[in-house]
């Protein structure tokens, strides 16, 4: 099967969308998608192997929040879901990369509507 037609290898998420993690209590909005893992061995082998994420799909890079703090995550596809909450992200980066909130999704910068 090509690789671009594997049903795993392609983003069910989108760039501005807002994501919560399915097992742990944070959420964020995705700047960035990796096709597959495009993070160290270290970093992977860093993940308890009994949750760890195959490495053929999609890796998202997101500014996360939780309860106590803004920061940088990477997580693959099969441990994120749609955040519904309607709620913007309270990071300090999303300014910077993303303009007007839609409720469940930013507009990236050079299209947000001013």
């Amino acid at each position: 099967m090509n690789e671009h037609n594997d049903p795993k290898r392609q983003a069910r998420f989108n760039i501005g969308q807002v994501v919560k993690h399915r097992m742990f209590p944070f959420r964020g909005v995705i700047y960035d998608v990796d096709p597959e893992f495009a993070n160290t061995e270290e970093w992977y082998e860093a993940i308890p192997a009994e949750i760890r994420p195959s490495k053929d799909q999609p890796f998202y890079h997101l500014l996360a929040e939780n309860e106590e703090a803004a920061y940088e995550a990477y997580v693959s596809q099969q441990n994120l879901i749609a955040d519904r909450s309607g709620e913007p992200v309270d990071h300090p980066d999303v300014e910077e990369l993303f303009g007007e909130f839609r409720g469940d999704h930013y507009l990236p910068r050079g299209l947000a509507q001013h």
